[in-house]
């Protein structure tokens, strides 16, 4: 089984980049300004001639691969921008909310989610608290953030969640299994690939990450399922791999650190 699944975080106005979903530096480079998330929109829609949910792909309801689009975090954008324009463009799409967060400054609330859900979007897990390197996390640990978060979001929309998306791109198996045993069917990955793959029952799907000043023909490329864009992408997550193996415990403050002489245009920064 393919999937061609794109990940996107929050869409806001005017580089208002705290208004929606977690404030920080590096949060604020996965997240796209109003007009250029039309253009990306406008691109993929332009070239994805399946387009689907996770329900689709497990039923074989599309044609391989089928394009999806999911959203991370659960910011307030998911419901004040992006369902109308995805809705707008014929979409659906998958909006992961950190439960924690539910109803918090910035985040979505119950209601909204209800909505969304109404509206034909999938509403899934992003855990409950966001852990910044998941797949170091306890089993029991790992038991709680998928099993609560999922419950939440269950007595919210009145029915089961057996959708998720691990935080941080942090994976493995066994963050995999633990969803399964939470009672997760569909667990999206940051791995940059179009093969699922299945984990005690539960379907395992890769994703595209888009950030922003990413073009729009990055999109398109994406969603048409072009190989040497898929491949840079590819590499630079394992690239990547290599980077979180070796600093260890002080990589996340070492990207803080990184994002923050980014954000506040200190000579010579670059982004991690």
């Amino acid at each position: 089984m393919k999937a061609l699944a794109l990940l996107y975080h929050d869409v806001v106005d005017g580089g208002d980049w705290d208004a929606s979903g977690f404030p920080d530096p590096v949060s604020a480079t996965y997240k796209f300004d109003r007009h250029d998330f039309e253009r990306h929109l406008e691109a993929a829609s332009a070239v994805a001639a399946r387009r689907g949910t996770v329900y689709d792909l497990v039923e074989g309801l599309l044609g391989p691969p089928p394009v999806l689009l999911t959203f991370d975090d659960g910011g307030a954008s998911a419901y004040g921008c992006v369902a109308d324009l995805l809705e707008g463009a014929g979409w659906r799409g998958h909006f992961f909310i950190t439960t924690d967060y539910l109803g918090t400054p910035g985040f979505v609330g119950g209601a909204q989610i209800r909505e969304l859900a109404g509206r034909g979007h999938v509403i899934g897990t992003h855990s409950c608290s966001h852990p910044t390197r998941m797949a170091r996390c306890s089993w029991d640990r790992l038991i709680g953030e998928w099993s609560r978060s999922a419950q939440a979001l269950a007595e919210v929309l009145g029915e089961p969640v057996r959708v998720g998306s691990v935080p941080g791109g942090a994976f493995s198996r066994r963050v995999a299994a633990a969803a399964a045993a939470a009672g997760l069917t569909a667990l999206f990955t940051s791995e940059p690939t179009v093969r699922c793959r299945v984990v005690d029952g539960c379907l395992v799907v890769g994703r595209y990450t888009l950030r922003r000043g990413a073009p729009a023909a990055v999109a398109a490329a994406l969603a048409s399922g072009a190989v040497a864009v898929r491949l840079r992408q590819f590499w630079l997550w394992n690239l990547k791999k290599v980077a979180k193996a070796v600093g260890g415990d002080l990589y996340p403050a070492l990207s803080r650190l990184v994002h923050q002489r980014a954000r506040h245009g200190s000579p010579g920064a670059t982004r991690a």
